[in-house]
């Protein structure tokens, strides 16, 4: 994804200062933006239509640009927006957050270009399991089979479908059957690496076992989610937001059973029949900036939410991303058969 920075224009822009954005990004379109919100697009080819009625150098574009542009967001998966782009006919296409706000452009012949990122993944796979037992004594959570795949081949193969290649599993219940199965990953598309864990290391304790030093961010992902969420615009999304780190989070939805009864002392102000509820939970899916790297501690348990409270302790800048698309926790045998059931639909394999 592009910046968006350079083809920006004011919807009070006039079609000679439009032209020049256009000329200086070369990306054929300007997006028209008012308070960081993308308002309309418009194309070297609205311009010539707007030449052709009689505009002239010095007109505004307020009647010129396009009010309902195709858009995409950054939950959206590749899928949908290379159909969405390709039904359309358009070869750019703005991407905003969930609050409509601006964040960059895709370029849709380098976005079917699959090219290597040089981050580095990193997948939680060495948990007991025990909720999934009798499943899992033999059988280490991440190898269970949902659809035609284990657990952590999709979770592989998803991540390589956006050009992460360079993985670490981390590694500790039956870790030996997960390194027998992958090898060295380039069945699957990826150069896998293992970090085993001697001892319960926790979501971020792990981290200090990377060998070297990380230059760019790391993405961190429990090895027991099935989820198509876009980790090219998750990456994206952490180093516009400049944060230090950045958490994947879920709505998730509590409805209290019975009325709720607001008072005053012995007065009933309301009653609220039913109420739900809405947080944002943890997805277990995280992106860290490399100085974040050095503050977890070695060789101690250490898990993802006391790193961020460390991190909001010491001021720094961490970021949520909402997860709207598929996302499911395969934590009770209940959510591994509703996963069975929708792999291939979700998948399609």
């Amino acid at each position: 994804m592009r910046s968006a920075r350079k083809v920006t224009v004011s919807p009070r822009a006039t079609i000679r200062e439009v032209l020049e954005t256009i000329d200086q990004a070369a990306m054929q379109i300007a997006l028209v933006v008012k308070e960081d919100r993308l308002v309309g697009t418009i194309t070297d080819g609205d311009l010539r239509r707007a030449f052709l009625r009689g505009k002239s150098l010095d007109d505004f574009i307020d009647d010129i640009y396009n009010v309902s542009p195709v858009k995409g967001y950054l939950s959206q998966p590749k899928e949908d927006l290379l159909q969405m782009a390709l039904a359309a006919g358009v070869k750019q296409v703005p991407m905003v957050d969930d609050q409509g706000l601006l964040v960059g452009v895709e370029v849709i012949d380098e976005y079917l270009r699959i090219s290597e990122k040089p981050n580095t993944v990193v997948v939680m796979a060495g948990g007991l399991g025990t909720r999934l037992r009798p499943l899992t004594e033999n059988t280490p959570k991440p190898l269970l089979k949902v659809g035609s795949r284990p657990i952590l081949e999709t979770i592989i193969r998803n991540f390589t479908q956006y050009g992460f290649r360079r993985i670490f599993l981390s590694l500790n219940y039956r870790g030996e059957q997960i390194q027998d199965y992958f090898g060295d990953g380039r069945e699957f598309g990826a150069r896998l690496h293992y970090l085993v864990e001697n001892k319960r290391l926790g979501t971020a304790g792990a981290l200090s076992l990377l060998p070297e030093k990380c230059e760019q961010p790391v993405i961190i992902m429990n090895g027991d989610l099935l989820t198509n969420v876009n980790f090219e615009h998750l990456v994206n999304y952490h180093n516009l937001s400049g944060a230090s780190a950045t958490m994947c989070v879920r709505d998730y939805e509590l409805q209290v059973p019975y009325g709720v009864v607001h008072s005053d002392g012995a007065t009933i102000k309301q009653i609220e029949e039913k109420p739900i509820h809405r947080y944002y939970v943890n997805a277990g899916i995280y992106v860290l900036s490399p100085e974040v790297l050095e503050k977890i501690p070695r060789d101690r348990y250490f898990d993802m939410p006391q790193l961020f409270q460390k991190l909001i302790d010491d001021g720094a800048k961490t970021c949520s991303f909402p997860v709207r698309e598929y996302w499911m926790d395969i934590g009770q045998p209940a959510d591994f058969e509703q996963a069975n059931e929708e792999y291939a639909e979700v998948f399609g394999v």
